[in-house]
């Protein structure tokens, strides 16, 4: 397969970059989003918003071998008695650095049986002449090294459910040694922990992980332990290692749906780079699926309702060329900004902006963004000519703020109130007798267009009018 440089560098980067957000983090428990441009589910690049679980906690048991070692644990034909077996566990926290490498902080724990005989079960004869055993703990920061996400090639479409990974480090080891023999058992060396004298050990190995589902792994993993002292056996002439293998359960915790270390980056460049290949050949591109059909991965799409027909960007927000709020598959003037309720197209409304008449008594045309109270640059003309108006006169003029059908009643009331209020804010900070106005909200009940109930009902242009503030004379 040949890949150009550019693909080779998005390659590389982005398992760096690839859990940090979240393939299902562009949901949102407030309001759903606008078919406006600036959309409402836009999420920053933070830690809050990853893409991947990379916590998790492992939990495993096994059998310790001790087979470099004065005495050992497995025994051939020509040295006679019996093989022993002693018993381990093990707990870690698990950390994902990125989707091939992690650490481990991993406590230990296991009894080794070494020599002719089971101490537990059997005595010292002239044919097995000692035994002993070895009670020990440890704690050690592991290295962890996913070589399957690492070393996994860009064209294999095998379902990803097995993963080799390798394991290496160091810790601080404590035990007590004991050994039997026909004078009876002792206790032949003690290591206490974090005491003059303790021991260090290092171990390193692999293991065969199975992804169960996106919570669970089971694993295999066959570690080699180098303790670095002479008595752990119980005898002190050989510097002493043993073989630690163990089956246990990784259990994945956070939010999301998938995990660092299994997930494959490279598998989505090679989904687009067979797409480019061969555009008759069905492949599915997105991994998140794409549910508004515009073209971008819900991965990457930044307005996740874009209606069906809009041309959008490349992180998928429906164009509005003119910047009015009416995106350009509803706007009929795409080049010359107008008002939503007039389809996007400027109005044949007097140089006053539209501002309270003896007739109308109201001002329209004061609307806002999705979710929001602050005033657009777009309505400082109409709220300026306002200023001026009611200075004008002896009248005195109630602010009134509205909202489109999204959310709970009470949060539209909320919101409703506080649109009004910065209009009123803006009146009275320009000039406006603060006597001469007040304010009210009336969130979701003063609809401008009522058939948008529920807000599905109605394109986006009709929401956006009923998000409005108006004037009414007191």
């Amino acid at each position: 397969m040949r890949v150009n440089t550019a693909i080779l560098a998005l390659a590389l980067s982005l398992p760096v970059a690839s859990f940090a957000q979240d393939s299902i983090a562009v949901t949102s428990n407030e309001y759903p989003n606008t078919y406006s441009s600036g959309s409402a589910n836009v999420y920053p690049f933070t830690q809050e918003s990853k893409r991947f679980n990379d916590w998790a906690i492992s939990a495993g048991v096994g059998v310790p071998l001790v087979q470099f070692a004065d005495l050992t644990s497995i025994k051939d034909g020509d040295n006679g008695g019996d093989n022993v077996f002693g018993y381990s566990a093990y707990l870690s926290i698990d950390k994902a650095i990125t989707h091939a490498f992690g650490l481990k902080l991993q406590y230990d724990r296991g009894e080794t049986r070494q020599g002719w005989f089971n101490t537990k079960n059997s005595d010292a004869t002239a044919s097995a002449p000692i035994g002993g055993r070895t009670q020990y703990d440890a704690i050690s920061l592991l290295g962890d090294i996913n070589f399957s996400n690492l070393l996994r090639r860009v064209d294999n479409k095998s379902p990803y459910r097995w993963a080799l990974h390798g394991y290496a480090g160091i810790g601080t080891l404590s035990y007590r040694a004991y050994v039997e023999d026909m004078a009876g058992q002792r206790l032949a060396a003690e290591v206490k922990p974090f005491n003059p004298g303790f021991s260090w050990f290092g171990q390193a190995g692999s293991g065969l992980k199975y992804k169960v589902n996106n919570r669970v792994d089971v694993e295999g993993r066959a570690m080699f332990v180098y303790t670095g002292d002479t008595m752990f056996d119980g005898l002190p002439q050989v510097s002493d290692k043993f073989f630690n293998t163990t089956l246990g359960l990784t259990f994945k915790l956070g939010k999301h749906q998938s995990h660092l270390f299994w997930h494959d980056p490279l598998q989505e460049i090679y989904y687009k780079l067979d797409v480019l290949a061969d555009k008759n050949q069905d492949i599915e591109v997105c991994k998140a699926g794409d549910n508004d059909n515009d073209g971008v991965c819900d991965d990457w799409d930044r307005q996740l309702d874009t209606p069906a027909g809009a041309r959008v960007d490349g992180a998928g927000v429906a164009f509005d060329t003119d910047l009015d709020g009416v995106i350009d598959l509803y706007d009929k003037c795409v080049t010359v900004p107008g008002p939503v309720e007039n389809d996007g197209c400027p109005t044949s409304a007097p140089s006053t902006g539209g501002v309270i008449s003896d007739d109308t008594r109201t001002l329209e045309g004061i609307e806002f963004d999705l979710n929001s109270d602050r005033i657009l640059p777009s309505n400082t003309p109409i709220l300026n000519n306002a200023v001026n108006y009611i200075n004008s006169t002896d009248g005195s003029y109630r602010v009134v703020g509205g909202t489109d059908t999204r959310a709970s009643d009470a949060y539209n009331q909320r919101l409703s109130e506080r649109r009004a209020n910065n209009v009123k804010n803006y009146l009275v900070q320009n000039g406006v007798n603060s006597g001469k106005i007040e304010s009210v909200g009336r969130g979701e009940k003063d609809l401008k267009y009522p058939e948008c109930e529920p807000a599905t009902k109605c394109p986006e242009w009709k929401n956006r009018a009923n998000r409005r503030v108006y004037f009414e004379a007191k």
